[in-house]
């Protein structure tokens, strides 16, 4: 049930966009074992250094002009190694396809109560 914001420069290809999508998608089947409808997205995108700032050195990290955050709203429950693998298996995927550097994969996974979730029809289907 994660909610997915992905983030990145303007002028990119729908392929570009849509490897974003997919490749996001795909670390989370893969790590967190949801199911391949559980795909709830948003994507933008931003001209940098205006809709999307950052800097250019973090913690001993370079990021460059390429820059996608992506930012992960699921359920409580998963482990550390989880979130881990989780975050490991998205900069590989991002980096294969369609190739943003693994510097420049930023990810924030936020945590939440299953009840705190609708998917239409006013119901919340987990409280």
């Amino acid at each position: 049930m994660p909610l997915v914001r992905i983030s990145h420069v303007t002028a990119k290809s729908e392929d570009y966009v849509s490897a974003l999508s997919e490749g996001v998608h795909d670390a989370l089947v893969k790590t967190f074992g949801i199911p391949e409808d559980d795909f709830f997205q948003i994507l933008t995108e931003h001209v940098p250094n205006s809709g999307l700032r950052y800097p250019r050195s973090f913690l001993g990290i370079e990021h460059g002009n390429e820059v996608v955050f992506v930012q992960i709203t699921a359920a409580e429950g998963r482990t550390t190694e989880q979130k881990k693998a989780l975050f490991r298996a998205m900069a590989d995927r991002l980096e294969s396809n369609p190739g943003v550097p693994r510097a420049d994969v930023i990810i924030n996974l936020i945590e939440t109560k299953r009840e705190n979730w609708s998917f239409g029809n006013g119901e919340a289907p987990f409280a």
